[in-house]
């Protein structure tokens, strides 16, 4: 994965060609997230990680994509808001935004986590207000009490209702806390565990990628 501050060759993990060659039509999705994203633990990240497993299911569906996984191990919803800018020189199309996880292990603040989640989404709309944003939801491990799980559910809705960002559902459903979609650690999904997550969020993320790739193949308007 690429770093801010590495070196001018490097690139973000692509799911297609460099994005400076990138047809007209094709979506630039860009995942900005966690390990989970990263794919931490798998063999081979780039194409069994769940943003890739959205490529193919956008390839099934015929919507074109090329597919940017900025996923970065242990990071929280701060580190994602001082990324925000970096990731934005890729100039993606549809930016997918799943932090928080690390926020909720480590018992930091809800209301953190909700003005850092609102910050990155005002950061993205002045850059580029026409960037699709979606805030895929995220939940607190239970022994942090019922008090702090339930507030820090209750952060995702409500910065995606008061931006009027799309909520995709919980991405662990269905796999968090199940040993064979796990791997050793019991926190990372396995590569059949990836395919999951990907479908968890894909009826909600399908429509935002359609819109988007009808947008593409628009003329672009003069300046």
């Amino acid at each position: 994965m690429l770093r801010p501050g590495d070196s001018e060759g490097s690139s973000l993990d692509r799911g297609s060609s460099d994005a400076r060659e990138t047809p007209g039509g094709v979506v630039r999705v860009t995942f900005l997230g966690t390990s989970l994203t990263e794919g931490l633990g798998l063999a081979q990240p780039a194409v069994e990680a769940w943003p890739a497993r959205i490529g193919e299911l956008a390839d099934s569906a015929a919507i074109a994509v090329e597919i940017l996984n900025a996923g970065i191990g242990g990071e929280t919803s701060a580190g994602a808001l001082a990324r925000v800018d970096w990731v934005l020189q890729g100039e993606p199309d549809v930016l997918v935004i799943e932090t928080g996880a690390n926020d909720g292990l480590r018992g930091l603040p809800v209301g953190q986590l909700e003005a850092n989640l609102g910050e990155i989404v005002r950061i993205v709309r002045e850059r580029d207000p026409d960037l699709s944003v979606a805030i895929v939801q995220m939940e607190a491990p239970t022994n942090m009490g019922a008090g702090y799980t339930a507030a820090f559910h209750a952060a995702f809705p409500a910065v995606a209702e008061r931006t009027g960002v799309p909520l995709l559902p919980f991405l662990l459903e269905g796999v968090g806390g199940i040993a064979e979609l796990n791997q050793g650690d019991g926190i990372h999904p396995n590569v059949e565990g990836h395919r999951i997550l990907a479908r968890n969020v894909w009826p909600v993320l399908e429509p935002l990628l359609r819109a988007a790739a009808e947008a593409a193949d628009q003329p672009a308007a003069p300046r």
